[in-house]
């Protein structure tokens, strides 16, 4: 989650709650290198594009993008790495709400889509917004505990309700480009490690990791990136960059 959480709490971007996926069934899910070393998750949305939060934005030279991975701490034979031609920050990120918290990110080459690396599908825009308490799934790299600065080194997921109407859990702070996702009872969420990744809702990637009050507590949901309201965006940096 982004620098936000450190203000707050030890917090961020990490699975707790959660329990480790089979291998390689998370198949949209990236791994964002900075220094070689895993700092961020992002979705693959078309075979040369990752979409992952702005506020992992690095230099490109500095940042690799991994998918077809489970186990970070090892090579397993079906990564693919790629280096980075492009980071797009979306053009009105606020760093300091985190609103518009969405980057795209375009790989060197065409990933390879094979029984490892598949896109996610994105929402779509004729389509009812989902209820409230729909359950949804988030999927990361990140700490499995609150005070906990070591990455799960596999790719682990939990399942999360969604709350449309963040107002009543962080008032002000939450804007319309935003939605909630956790337990109202704590012990569920996504936490540092898990920027960027992806909020997957009846099959679609509806959110984006972004930000929060700690991590898991009750009555403080993490908060996600609406990816339904950036379609538009989306589709016109991938068809035009």
């Amino acid at each position: 989650l982004s620098s936000l959480f450190f203000l707050l709490s030890v917090s961020g971007t990490r699975i707790i709650g959660g329990a480790e996926v089979p291998p390689l069934s998370i198949k949209y899910q990236a791994s964002i290198l900075f220094m070689n070393y895993h700092f961020c998750g992002g979705t693959l949305i078309h075979r040369q594009w990752v979409v992952s939060a702005a506020h992992c934005w690095r230099p490109s030279h500095l940042i690799q993008v991994v998918l077809g991975e489970h186990d970070i701490s090892k090579e397993e034979g079906t990564e693919q790495r790629f280096n980075v031609v492009l980071v797009l920050q979306h053009y009105q990120y606020q760093h300091w709400t985190f609103d518009n918290d969405i980057m795209l990110l375009k790989l060197d080459r065409p990933a390879d889509i094979n029984a490892s690396v598949e896109p996610a599908s994105l929402p779509d825009p004729d389509s009812p917004p989902l209820a409230d308490f729909a359950p949804c799934t988030v999927s990361g790299w990140g700490v499995t505990w609150l005070y906990s600065y070591q990455l799960s080194p596999v790719l682990k997921s939990v399942e999360v309700d969604l709350f449309n109407d963040c107002w009543y859990y962080y008032y002000f702070r939450v804007t319309d480009n935003m939605l909630c996702a956790g337990s109202l009872s704590g012990g569920k969420d996504s936490c540092q490690g898990d920027s960027g990744g992806p909020l997957m809702c009846n099959g679609r990637f509806v959110g984006i990791v972004s930000w929060g009050i700690g991590c898991a507590y009750a009555y403080y949901p993490g908060v996600y990136t609406k990816v339904r309201n950036y379609l538009g965006w989306i589709h016109w940096v991938t068809q035009n960059r």
